[in-house]
């Protein structure tokens, strides 16, 4: 029964199992996402599809309305909890949040695989939660890719003042990705001054708000890093808003099918694509292994692309194939 106020996006997927598969026919996945109305969470949940088609497998996938719902999120956890799978492969909305009804799933002994890295290893050990592995793509060196290509463009002597859009307050992966960046951009091009590092909440509406703030107080703003696309898109919207669409760098992360289309009509000018979809298969794939005893690493990082308009229109990168 649907809990009042949660969205669930439920996809009970059965594979066509053959002879000599009876086994496979026990092994339930659950999959607990943030949001399907956001691409990113899409193109994953059709690698999950498929990955559980090639691993013959059944899962059932459920997510809630926004990607800022970590109550709710807690709420979908137990319930599917309570279907008793598998193996739990979970995108928190923060490190904090699934944490008792993973602690419930370490002590009923499911695996618990942390899908985007979205948990932190240290704070899941003391709440009481094993993790099997985490698999996602490296979000600090995401977020030195984006400033690697701002130099690229800029110049390693340029100067400026630059906005970098976190994520969520408390988010560890747009932590990660805000810190890459600003790693990165003060080893290689020290004149470049991040002027304000905000939370942007993954929201598109107030990444704007807060582009329009600093670009006000900063108009001759050289560079925004966002910590995603959606919220990139925000900033893109302002400054082309304010006439300095051709004076500002503009970087998101995700490589989402929006970020594609700003990219391909020349307004966004990069976006660090991490390939959810091989997050999603490889999730599923990978899972085998641990259910089988196999020994797996406890890090497992998905290639990122950075997506430009020349790459795109090339057309012949290999990676793009994953782009969805």
């Amino acid at each position: 029964m649907q809990r009042p106020g949660i969205s669930l996006a439920i996809l009970a997927a059965a594979a066509t199992l053959g002879a000599g598969t009876a086994a496979a026919e026990d092994k339930v996945y659950g999959v607990l996402m943030k949001t399907l109305s956001n691409p990113f969470w899409g193109a994953m949940e059709q690698g999950v599809q498929d990955g559980a088609a090639d691993a013959g497998v059944e899962f059932y996938l459920q997510a809630v309305e926004s990607d800022q719902a970590a109550e709710p999120q807690l709420n979908v956890c137990n319930t599917m909890l309570e279907r008793s799978p598998t193996v739990m492969i979970t995108a928190a909305i923060n490190s904090t949040n699934l944490l008792p009804c993973l602690k419930q799933a370490t002590d009923a002994g499911i695996p618990v695989v942390d899908l985007d890295a979205n948990l932190d290893h240290d704070i899941a050990k003391e709440g009481g939660v094993d993790i099997a592995f985490t698999i996602g793509s490296d979000n600090e060196a995401a977020g030195a890719q984006g400033a690697d290509y701002v130099v690229e463009q800029l110049g390693a002597d340029a100067a400026g003042p630059v906005l970098v859009i976190e994520g969520l307050s408390g988010n560890i992966t747009g932590q990660k990705r805000a810190n890459g960046f600003a790693n990165r951009l003060t080893e290689i091009a020290p004149g470049l001054e991040i002027v304000a590092s905000l939370p942007g909440d993954w929201d598109r509406a107030k990444a704007a708000n807060i582009t329009n703030d600093i670009l006000t107080r900063n108009p001759d703003l050289v560079a925004i890093f966002a910590a995603n696309d959606t919220m990139a898109l925000g900033a893109v919207e302002t400054v082309y808003a304010a006439g300095k669409g051709d004076d500002v760098i503009m970087v998101g992360v995700d490589g989402n099918v929006d970020a594609v289309e700003s990219i391909k009509a020349g307004r966004l000018n990069a976006s660090v694509a991490q390939l959810p979809y091989l997050v999603g298969k490889q999730a599923v794939e990978r899972v085998g292994k641990v259910l089988a005893g196999e020994e797996v690493e406890t890090f497992q990082y998905v290639d990122t692309l950075v997506l430009t308009q020349d790459v795109l229109e090339a057309g012949t990168e290999p990676l793009l194939e994953f782009v969805k």
